[in-house]
Formats: structure tokens, sequence, C-alpha cells
């Protein structure tokens, strides 16, 4: 699409259609920004991202997949006025480097719930406030239409501190730019999504190669046999505290095994673009699914926890590797975070906002465990079966709002006679068996080995 001879340059913040090829689809051209500019071999190469599209999707792209017929040159940005009159523009300055950062945000105000009873003596007060009509931006880049749902009722507010911090300020080209090309863990290889702050001189590697129990990172083939004749684990550092089969969870202290818990976060964020590393790992636990051969137990994914929250979030961060998604694991990985809850005797929610995918996994669990629930109450002397919300949150240990948020998406609740009842459809209901027959794995609370600390009497833990 591009003629060789054209005098035209592109430049980075340029925008036209690029050849994004597709092997489920056919080809399309979508609009893509350029966001840099290099010279191989004499041959220009165009850094892309695909407009609308997740940034997991961007790369590097040559000439000859350019439309520059329909190329748009980058607009001057205009100083943005202030509320007092002053105008001021955003800093771009290195220090804005996402390494070893932790953002601070002001808290946004999260919608408020009076939750009561369904049924509760053949009345029900205001359950639910009315949906306003408005629609609201997605939380997630690349989020599909079903987690673009204006009424899921989620807070947007981001933590305050965190191991992988939510992020939304890091728009310099350098991090939005995946830095590294390929990763060797174990038996896989993998191929990152976004950027993540591994040290410079290894991003220039065709690949970088990571031991699969200590997760050290080393540059060469060579270096990591070396590695591996010294290193002596076989699993996760920290107390296994659940096995069964061949799945295993390893609680990993953030503070009494530093090196790892960093180097879990830099593996982490090449899938995770919603978040910024944060190298003070103490205040946090991890939470690392292996699954065992005779070689040793192999890492599945994560999720990371705060020793002490104040939102009651009993998950950080969550991530299933490449290689193990949409085979369970991610939801085995949100059921056990919500089993940990119920031995705490607590109700959690995940830290917002969810990417994309975790917002889908979500969705997916608490559908499910809420839909389990309420199709195994029994009818009582002949009436309606009845339950509250509160009910539901204890049993569960899912935090009120998540647990009202899934109800409105399900579209389960309706006003019947001056009364809120949940009606459950065929079509919900055969949905769900389907669904619960492929669910082969389940924690068993019996495997579970967890005697929950209380972190405020460990000074500074």
């Amino acid at each position: 699409m591009v003629d060789s001879s054209s005098s035209v340059e592109i430049v980075e913040g340029c925008r036209l259609p690029v050849l994004r090829k597709n092997q489920e689809h056919e080809d399309e051209w979508p609009l893509a920004e350029i966001l840099s500019v290099k010279e191989v071999s004499g041959r220009k190469l165009y850094y892309v991202h695909y407009i609308d599209f997740n940034k997991r999707l961007d790369e590097w792209v040559t000439t000859e997949r350019l439309d520059v017929k329909k190329l748009q040159f980058p607009k001057k940005e205009a100083k943005t006025p202030t509320k007092n009159g002053l105008s001021g523009s955003r800093p771009s300055s290195p220090e804005r480097e996402v390494v070893s950062l932790c953002h601070r945000f002001s808290p946004i105000c999260k919608r408020s719930y009076s939750p009561s009873k369904i049924c509760q003596n053949g009345t029900a007060r205001r359950l639910i406030p009315p949906q306003p009509g408005r629609k609201r931006k997605a939380n997630c880049e690349g989020a599909n239409e079903d987690s673009q749902d204006s009424s899921d009722g989620i807070p947007t507010a981001p933590r305050m501190t965190g191991s992988l911090v939510s992020d939304r300020s890091h728009d310099d080209i350098v991090t939005r730019m995946k830095n590294i090309e390929c990763i060797e863990l174990g038996r896989h290889r993998l191929k990152p999504w976004y950027f993540s702050p591994y040290p410079q001189e290894l991003t220039t590697l065709p690949i970088l190669y990571l031991c699969e129990f200590c997760l050290k990172y080393v540059k060469s083939l060579k270096c990591l046999q070396r590695h591996l004749t010294k290193c002596n684990l076989r699993h996760p550092p920290g107390n296994e505290i659940y096995r069964k089969g061949t799945i295993s969870f390893f609680e990993i202290d953030g503070r009494k095994n530093k090196n790892y818990s960093q180097n879990l976060c830099l593996l982490a964020k090449c899938f995770l673009d919603h978040k910024t590393l944060y190298y003070d790992t103490d205040p946090f636990l991890f939470y690392v699914m292996t699954e065992y051969d005779s070689k040793g137990f192999h890492i599945v994914g994560y999720f990371s926890k705060e020793k002490e929250s104040t939102e009651d979030y009993n998950v950080a961060c969550i991530l299933t590797l490449p290689p193990y998604q949409r085979r369970g694991y991610g939801k085995l990985l949100i059921e056990f975070s919500y089993e940990l809850s119920k031995v705490e005797g607590k109700t959690g929610t995940p830290e917002k906002p969810l990417s994309d995918l975790g917002l889908l996994s979500y969705r997916s669990y608490w559908s499910q465990t809420i839909l389990e629930i309420l199709m195994d109450l029994k009818p009582e002397n002949g009436e309606r079966p009845q339950i509250t919300i509160n009910e539901i949150s204890e049993i569960t240990s899912v935090k009120k709002e998540d647990v009202i948020s899934t109800l409105q998406y399900l579209n389960l609740i309706n006003y019947y006679k001056g009364q809120y009842i949940l009606t459950l459809s065929e079509d919900i209901v055969e949905g769900h068996e389907k669904a619960m027959q492929k669910r082969h794995l389940r924690i068993d609370p019996k495997c579970l080995h967890f005697t929950p600390k209380d972190w405020s009497k460990r000074g500074k833990w």
C-alpha cells in the first residue's frame, strides 16, 4: 500500500490504516498510531498501536503494511487551561519512568448501596438504586463489549499502594512499547504483551531466560544452565498451604522472600498493562499456584494480597500465565482467594480496576457461585425460598457490592407486587448447568492448611 518512492516522512504520532494480520478472521486495516520508528539493516520498521484495540496487539510492522494515502499528521499539543485560568501541559521527563514507582491517586467516590432482604416476610425495601441512563467509560483498555457493561456496579477507585499498583499515567513512549521480545520459562516460550522494566541491557536480547523455580533472569542459555547447577529450589519459596492431585499453592511473604517477589512482579508486568511495578513487596503476600511433575513444581499463575487491607481487598494482582490460560486455572485462583477469605471470616473483593480478562473471569466466577447457591435453595412450607444479600455474601465471602452487581448483570432482580424477587429463567439455568459441567477444577477446602495471621499485631510485618 506504500509507494517506496514517496517523499512523505512518517514520524512518531502519525496515524494511518495499518494491515493487521488476523489468524482467525480476514486481514483488516484498522487505524493505528506510530509510536516509534527504527531502521534495521537499511529497512524502516514502525511500532504501531491499533486504535481501539488492546495494547497487547501492538507490534513492529514494515513499510508495506502502511496505507500512507490516509496519513494523519500529529496535531500540535495545545496547552490545557486549568480552573484558575493558568495554562499547563503534562510533563514528559525521564523521571516519569515506570521503574520503582508508586503513583498516588485521589480516591474516587464509590457507588453506595443499601442492600436489604429479598422476599423478607413478603416485603422488601429498595434493594438497588435506580440506574442512570448515561454510559460510562470502561475501566480497561481493549475490553470487549461484555466487560464494558455500564451498570456493573464495580467501583473504579484505584488502590493507594501496591506491589503492582493501578496506573493510568504512564503514557511515555518508552513504557507504551513492549521491550522484551521473548521469555523462556522452563519448557515454555512466552511472548510478552506489555512493557516490563527489566534492566535495559536485557531488552535487546532475542530471548530472556528465567529460572522457572526462583524466577531469576539471565541473558543467555549458558548462564541459565550454570545457574541451574547452583539453584536448589524446585518449588516457590514459602509454605505449601494447599495440595490436591498435581495442583499446589504456596504462600510467599514479600518481606522474607524479596528477590522472588520482585522477580515475580517483573514477570507479571509483562502481561498486566493496568498496573505499575512497585518494588516494596514487604506489605504483601503472594500465593503462587503450581503444577507438579517429576522435575518439580512449575508456576501456573499467582495472586497477591495486602497483609492489611482497609478496603477489604482479598486480591491485589492476579495472573494466569499465557500457556495455562483458557484451562480453568484463572477461576481456580479466584476460588482459592475466596476460600482464604472464608477461613479469615471476612468478605473480600479484588482491587479495581480489573483488566479486561480479569473482569471477565471474575464476572464468570461470581455468576456461577451465586447461581449455585440460588439453585440449591429449597422451598419452605410450600412457599418460595428466601435469601438475603447478606446471607449470600456470608456464604460465599463475596462482598455485597459484587453480589448486587452480579445479580444486576445477570438481570435476575425483578419488582413484583411491591417486593423484589429473583427470577431464574430456563436459559439462565441451562447455561449455568452447561458451564458447571465444563468446570472440572475446583478447590477442595479439606486440602487447605492455612492459619490466618493477625498482621496488625506484628509491627512492621
